[in-house]
């Protein structure tokens, strides 16, 4: 499983999100994205809220790119109260056509992707 996730990413198709403090990794998450549909594949958390946080990012990073849908896949307590919620699987196909048909974003994350999920405390360069 390993192997297949390092080939998806030295293909830019599978991606991680990481919270970082004091140089220190302390939670995050991986996805796979094809053109403009992301799946989430799993979090980990060795913090309080770590994970929270970089799924934050992700989301902040998807709305700036035009990324409508995150697949969470499972539907967890945890993820409901982060806003998840399952729709028909037809949708989901749908969505899936729709995202893969765009080109896919740099996979790049710059702090002031966080405006997006908090205008009100805008970061600047």
């Amino acid at each position: 499983m390993v192997t297949a996730y390092c080939k998806l990413h030295q293909a830019g198709l599978a991606h991680s999100v990481e919270t970082w403090v004091d140089g220190t990794l302390v939670g995050g998450l991986y996805c796979v994205a094809l053109g403009k549909f992301v799946f989430g594949e799993s979090m980990f958390s060795h913090a309080s809220d770590a994970s929270k946080v970089a799924l934050a990012a992700l989301v902040g990073f998807c709305r700036h790119h035009g990324i409508a849908y995150i697949d969470c896949q499972q539907n967890t307590r945890h993820l409901a109260s982060l806003g998840a919620r399952e729709i028909a699987r037809e949708l989901f196909l749908a969505h899936v056509t729709e995202g893969i048909e765009h080109a896919a974003p740099t996979w790049q994350f710059d702090r002031r992707l966080w405006n997006q999920i908090l205008p009100e405390m805008a970061v600047t360069p």
